[in-house]
C-alpha cells in the first residue's frame, strides 16, 4: 500500500496542476507541481505559497493539498481547509472535491454531511469529463448516509451556490 501512495499523491497533484507565470515571483504552478513531482515537497510549498496568497485557485488547492498530507509543510487540516475553501470558492473543482472530503471525515471541519454533498455536487459538474464519473460515485456515497432532506439541502445549496 505504501508504495501507491506516491503514484496517488501524483495523481492528485495532476489533476491540481499547472497555471499562468506569476509575474511578482517568475515562480508558477507549474514549478511547484514539477518540485512535487521529484518529491522535493518543501521547494513545491514555497513555489506555491506566494501565489495562493493572491488567491490562485490552483496553487491553493495545491498547497491545501500538501498541509492535508504534510507534505514539506506541517500537516494541518485547519491549514488544508482554508486554502481547499479559498479555492473552491473561486470554482476550482478539485479544491471542492477535497473540500467535500474534508467536510465529509470532519478534518478541519467538523463532519456535514450536507455540506460534503454541495461541494463533491459543485466538483463534479465542473470537473473535466474524465474525472467527472468517479466524483459521482464519492458524492452518491455520501448521499447513501444522508436522508432525503439533507440531500435536498444539499442540492440547494450546490445550486444556490455562486462563485466569487
Amino acid at each position: 500500500m505504501m508504495r501507491c501512495l506516491p503514484k496517488a499523491l501524483f495523481a492528485v497533484a495532476l489533476a491540481v496542476g499547472v497555471a499562468a507565470l506569476s509575474p511578482a515571483t517568475g515562480a508558477s504552478p507549474r514549478e511547484g507541481f514539477a518540485a512535487f513531482a521529484h518529491g522535493n515537497y518543501v521547494q513545491a510549498a514555497r513555489s506555491l505559497a506566494p501565489m495562493a496568497r493572491r488567491k490562485n485557485p490552483r496553487a491553493m488547492a495545491m498547497l491545501g493539498f500538501l498541509y492535508e498530507h504534510g507534505l514539506g509543510v506541517p500537516q494541518s487540516y485547519d491549514d488544508a481547509v482554508e486554502f481547499y475553501s479559498g479555492a473552491a470558492e473561486r470554482g476550482d473543482p478539485t479544491a471542492q472535491h477535497l473540500l467535500g472530503l474534508m467536510y465529509d471525515k470532519g478534518h478541519g471541519v467538523d463532519r456535514d454531511d450536507v455540506l460534503a454533498y454541495k461541494w463533491l455536487s459543485l466538483a463534479a459538474g465542473a470537473a473535466p469529463f474524465r474525472e467527472r464519473e468517479p466524483y459521482l460515485r464519492i458524492r452518491d456515497a455520501v448521499a447513501s448516509k444522508m436522508s432525503p432532506n439533507q440531500i435536498v439541502e444539499g442540492q440547494r445549496l450546490a445550486v444556490g451556490w455562486r462563485r466569487s
